[in-house]
């Protein structure tokens, strides 16, 4: 039996993964009802939302004490917003909390290379809600609701 219709009798969304010019994996999501373009990463621990998205995502933000760590130097100031919620194709989150942090040294990077800029990152958070599955052969992700 196919991996997807195994999981379609699980009650998993199948969602279509894109990869870049960068060796990401592109995906659609809706936040408050607003389509973006996010970069499905895995080893983020939280789902991240650009500083500049807080209009476009109708985003109620929080001073954040905390302080976020990526691939580069240093640590990057944070801002959160809580209760919103996410659609990535049929699956859909309610009260996920986002943390808003500076993505122009991601974009500015994903440029050099071709690639379209983001608005955000779909993080592990996500995933692990989902109980997700990537299946990276037919560029796949499989969510439960």
């Amino acid at each position: 039996m196919e991996l997807k219709k195994f999981l379609a009798n699980k009650s998993y969304h199948c969602i279509k993964l894109k990869k870049t010019t960068t060796n990401h994996f592109e995906i659609k999501a809706k936040i408050n009802g607003k389509k973006g373009n996010f970069i499905l990463d895995t080893g983020a621990s939280n789902s991240c939302v650009g500083l500049d998205e807080i209009e476009t995502f109708s985003l109620k933000t929080e001073d954040s004490e905390h302080k976020a760590a990526g691939a580069g130097e240093g640590e990057i100031d944070t801002q959160i917003s809580k209760k919103n919620k996410i659609k990535i194709g049929d699956y859909k989150l309610k009260k996920v909390l986002l943390v808003l942090i500076d993505l122009s040294h991601i974009n500015n990077a994903l440029k050099k290379q071709n690639a379209k800029p983001v608005n955000g990152i779909i993080g592990a958070d996500i995933l692990e809600e989902g109980d997700a599955i990537i299946d990276y052969g037919k560029k796949k992700l499989f969510l439960l609701d």
